[in-house]
């Protein structure tokens, strides 16, 4: 299995799949709150983190926390799996023997990564918006997303295949662009530059003042997670605001044509502050899953290295007997 060139390629992926999912499982009910907060920020139903989960559990149960974990599972398949399979590939092929990586490179490893694996699971993750938004109508407006599968077949049959784009190629103009203006794609950028970047260089930085083991780990997942959140926040906050527009019954037109139409209108309503609404509660969230992908990923190569080492043993024993 250890020299299985198969096993050799898809690893990464694999751990780094396993990791998101055991990440997603623990924060999944920091996210719902997250999401709506963001979705009523500006609005006269704007509330705190606390106020909410009060609200939830009083008028929906605990299992409103976990609405879109279906969706929330399958995203980290793709994109966390991609992310940080990526992440791994691109910087093996970078790295020189004895040296370690610059700034620079871990930088552009990890934005390649990012944006990459952002296109990838866009689909996913517009299922998981959708899902979260649709719990917040009345029963009776409700679009009935039950789970992942349900929810994209239903924007596919009533927005088309590019409707699974929506944020990565902006669904008023159908622009192709998403590479330059979608804050899926340059949001995944600037959240994969804080934290597989910012991890890579913290762990270098630690492991130079002697910090090494269980410390060195958390330590460094704990600085990816602060500056995960920081860069990627205003990006996340347009993203949602673009996934859960819908068109005027009049006008026929979606309220944004662009991303940047997007972040224009909101900086001109709110100010910069506006692209931060949620920002405790965002951390919350954002930090530990980066800290629980990032030290479960750590777990999980050691596990299978020392798997590996232990098979090798025995097969050694064998001989000798």
């Amino acid at each position: 299995m250890a020299d299985n060139p198969v096993w050799k390629a898809c690893k990464p992926f694999a751990t780094g799949s396993l990791s998101g999912m055991f990440a997603t499982c623990c924060i999944q009910p920091i996210d719902m709150v997250k999401v709506r907060i963001q979705l009523t920020a500006g609005t006269a139903e704007a509330a705190g983190p606390m106020t909410i989960v009060s609200s939830m559990l009083k008028n929906e149960g605990i299992g409103a926390f976990y609405t879109g974990l279906t969706a929330g599972l399958t995203r980290q398949v793709v994109y966390t799996g991609a992310r940080l399979g990526l992440f791994d590939q691109f910087t093996g092929m970078v790295k020189k023997p004895g040296k370690s990586l610059s700034v620079v490179e871990n930088g552009g490893c990890a934005l390649a990564a990012g944006g990459l694996a952002a296109l990838i699971g866009n689909p996913a993750d517009l299922a998981l918006i959708r899902m979260q938004a649709d719990s917040m109508k009345p029963v009776a407006e409700r679009a009935g997303y039950s789970n992942v599968f349900t929810t994209m077949g239903k924007i596919v049959a009533s927005e088309g295949p590019l409707g699974l784009m929506a944020g990565a190629a902006p669904t008023a103009t159908r622009a192709i662009d998403a590479a330059r203006t979608s804050p899926p794609f340059r949001g995944a950028m600037a959240l994969n530059l804080g934290m597989l970047a910012g991890n890579s260089i913290a762990k270098d930085n630690l492991a130079s003042f002697g910090v090494t083991g269980g410390p060195l780990v958390f330590g460094a997942s704990a600085i990816a997670g602060f500056f995960a959140s920081f860069f990627s926040l205003p990006f996340d906050f347009v993203k949602t605001q673009m996934q859960k527009q819908k068109k005027d019954p009049v006008t026929g037109e979606l309220p944004y044509k662009s991303s940047i139409d997007c972040a224009t209108k909101i900086m001109a309503e709110g100010g910069p502050l506006r692209f931060y609404a949620g920002f405790p509660t965002y951390y919350v969230r954002i930090a530990p899953h980066a800290m629980l992908t990032l030290i479960a990923q750590d777990f999980i190569k050691k596990s299978c290295s020392a798997d590996q080492r232990l098979n090798i043993q025995d097969m050694y024993g064998i001989a000798q007997e």
